[in-house]
């Protein structure tokens, strides 16, 4: 799986029985041509094109004759579900030239059929109602219209669009938080195996 955030890519590798389970986090896009990291960069890294440890260069994307570049990837140097992180408390005002970039990447990535979604933070400073009380987040008529917003820009099926709040502040975990997070997680790995499997062509139990 890709999560779109960081300068530089780098796999989180977590035990899952037979088949195991790697986050990789990517540094985000801006809207500015020569900001961020470059559509292309993405797409590649998705495909398992790029390897671990490569920085990003906000300058050019990388390039097949980079010692970084992985020609003939495998099955497990690429991805199976890409994860796009926006904040709801302003995704309203997102400038077009980022979603432009999205649209490029979601284009490319939907061409090999590889499952996208979209993790929604920052619900509580976007909603009051869900500020006092995460257990209304899905009878809010804002967190819903965010939602709306992001499958309008993007694409993204509206039940892959998931809601949460961050951890900034507290010190001990919270249930109502913790579910939030973990919905989307269950969600995001179920994707990512049904695209493995139709991938592989082989029952991985």
């Amino acid at each position: 799986m890709v999560k779109v955030s960081q300068q530089q890519l780098k796999g989180h590798y977590i035990s899952r029985g037979k088949i195991p389970l790697v986050f990789v986090d990517i540094m985000g896009l801006e809207p500015e041509a020569l900001a961020g990291s470059q559509p292309e960069d993405i797409i590649k890294a998705v495909y398992g094109h790029v390897k671990d440890g490569y920085k990003f260069d906000k300058s050019k994307p990388l390039s097949h004759k980079d010692q970084q570049y992985t020609s003939d990837p495998s099955l497990s140097d690429q991805a199976f579900c890409l994860v796009y992180v926006l904040p709801a408390n302003t995704v309203s005002m997102t400038d077009d030239k980022l979603f432009d970039k999205l649209k490029i990447i979601r284009q490319r990535i939907s061409e090999k059929a590889i499952p996208q979604v979209i993790v929604m933070t920052k619900v509580d400073e976007a909603c009051p109602l869900v500020n006092k009380d995460l257990k209304k987040i899905y009878y809010s008529k804002k967190i819903k219209e965010k939602m709306q917003i992001c499958h309008d820009k993007l694409g993204v099926l509206m039940c892959n669009i998931f809601p949460v709040k961050n951890y900034h502040e507290e010190i001990d975990t919270n249930d109502k938080v913790d579910v939030l997070i973990l919905k989307a997680l269950d969600q995001i790995v179920r994707l990512a195996d049904d695209r493995l499997f139709n991938s592989s062509g082989t029952l991985l139990n």
